[in-house]
């Protein structure tokens, strides 16, 4: 009988369909559905196009699972547990939970993470075909979740890159990889004199572009659609790269800094201003933190050292080292 116990146990620790369900209704929206009135499985299949009879059954497990309840005419409404995923609350449950969100896409990848351990490769390309920021960047399914689910303020110490650096010496900026302009914008509206642009894939590109719009900034910030593997437009007198490389193992790494190198020429900084994010205890508290980390990402952890030891391989010589933080390292690099 014990034994017996445990196998379930085993069995529904690793029980797959939960999460699925749970992610599946997060990403129809079907607890503001059921509380806007459409309260059967017909009326919610018409309203996230999808199959009456697979949604129907879909709903009777959230019922089983207690996030919804089912009365004898088949309508269905929301209990306190399903009440979270409300679109409105204001712990963003549901965004983060939703497989069109950037939070629940990257955990989409848990799933292989398998690939993980046997390869030491992320493994969002394992079950995609292609990297995480590619996907999220480039389909246009996830436009509104970098809109709303990308930082607007400053995180991970990236003040340093604000604040640690001199950017009297510097009239231009590219920030490579700049994400949704946050970074470029915090540096032009504390250094007046500078001009930038953000250099990334189309989705995110575009929402800097609009951002600056918005913030009255167009005209000293630009955005600028394409990928840090291509020629990048010379002439700028930093090119910043902030939280850009934990994404990438070394080879890449280094062709990343090939490129930027090319941009810069002769006159240009390069500027890296990666995270360090460095989890490891020698318990097992951390364990959970630390595969996920290497699910979505090949290099959480890199020292200085191995910092510069990219920026060798790239042909470039540390120009000038900034303060180090527990998570962000400042390097400036310059071409040999």
């Amino acid at each position: 009988m014990a034994t017996t116990a445990l196998h379930e146990d085993l069995v529904r620790m690793a029980d797959l369909l939960q999460p699925a369900t749970i992610r599946a209704a997060a990403t129809l929206r079907l607890v503001d559905h059921i509380e806007a009135g459409q309260v059967t499985a017909a009326d919610l299949a018409a309203r996230t196009d999808t199959h009456p009879d697979l949604l129907d059954m879909l709903l009777r497990h959230l019922v089983h699972l207690g996030l919804l309840r089912r009365d004898d005419a088949g309508r269905y409404e929301v209990t306190e547990l399903g009440a979270p995923l409300r679109d409105s609350d204001p712990a963003g449950v549901r965004r983060h939970l939703s497989m069109d969100g950037l939070f629940g896409r990257t955990d989409l990848a848990m799933v292989n993470l398998l690939h993980t351990v046997r390869t030491g490769e992320p493994a969002h390309a394992s079950l995609f075909g292609r990297g995480y920021w590619e996907t999220v960047n480039e389909d246009p399914r996830f436009a509104q979740a970098l809109s709303e689910e990308s930082p607007r303020e400053l995180g991970w110490d990236a003040e340093l890159v604000r604040d640690g650096y001199d950017w009297s010496k510097a009239g231009s900026v590219m920030d490579i990889g700049g994400h949704n302009g946050t970074l470029l914008m915090e540096l032009a509206l504390h250094h007046p004199h500078l001009r930038g642009a953000v250099l990334d894939l189309k989705n995110v590109a575009e929402l800097a572009g609009r951002r600056f719009e918005e913030s009255g900034l167009a005209d000293r910030c630009t955005a600028v659609v394409g990928s840090f593997f291509d020629p990048i437009t010379p002439g700028f007198d930093v090119y910043l790269l902030s939280a850009i490389l934990a994404d990438w193992d070394d080879e890449k790494a280094v062709a990343i800094l090939r490129r930027v190198a090319e941009a810069a020429g002769a006159d240009g900084r390069i500027l890296i201003a990666d995270v360090n994010i460095p989890v490891h205890t020698d318990g097992t508290e951390s364990a959970a933190m630390e595969l996920y980390l290497r699910v979505v990402m090949p290099k959480p952890v890199r020292t200085v050292e191995e910092i510069k030891a990219l920026g060798a391989a790239a042909g470039l010589t540390v120009s000038w080292e900034g303060p180090v933080t527990p998570v962000r390292t400042l390097l400036e690099f310059r071409n040999a």
